[in-house]
């Protein structure tokens, strides 16, 4: 079972994602606004994070830093971080938010799976 949380507030990115994701095992628990991920992801426990690079007036790349600080400070779970980019360029914000992968949008099923592996792998090893 992959517990997935999903940090988006455009509705075209959720659907897109769980269409993506939806395959036995896999839950998809969306949030379309960043505030109070800490408590979220300490009662939800997901194996991973799904974020998008843009969510309100707050940035991917500042979520994912704010789950590391949350974990260092305030014991929440590690969780791993796929974010979801708007261009190839992006990538470098990616690699400054410490995200263990990453697809740029538009995505097809098999990339977001293969960034979902990849991240969870890393976590794993």
């Amino acid at each position: 079972m992959t517990n997935v949380l999903l940090v988006a507030d455009d509705i075209w990115v959720y659907n897109d994602v769980v269409a993506a994701l939806s395959e036995p095992g896999t839950t998809v628990t969306h949030a379309d606004d960043p505030g109070g991920l800490t408590e979220i992801v300490i009662e939800l426990q997901p194996d991973v994070a799904i974020i998008d690079l843009q969510v309100g007036s707050k940035g991917g790349m500042a979520i994912a830093r704010s789950l590391r600080e949350a974990h260092a400070l305030d014991g929440a779970p590690d969780v791993p971080v796929v974010l979801l980019l708007d261009r190839s360029a992006d990538t470098f914000l990616a690699k400054r938010s410490a995200a263990a992968a990453w697809v740029v949008k538009p995505f097809t099923a098999a990339d977001l799976r293969a960034a979902l592996a990849k991240a969870t792998a890393l976590t794993a090893g």
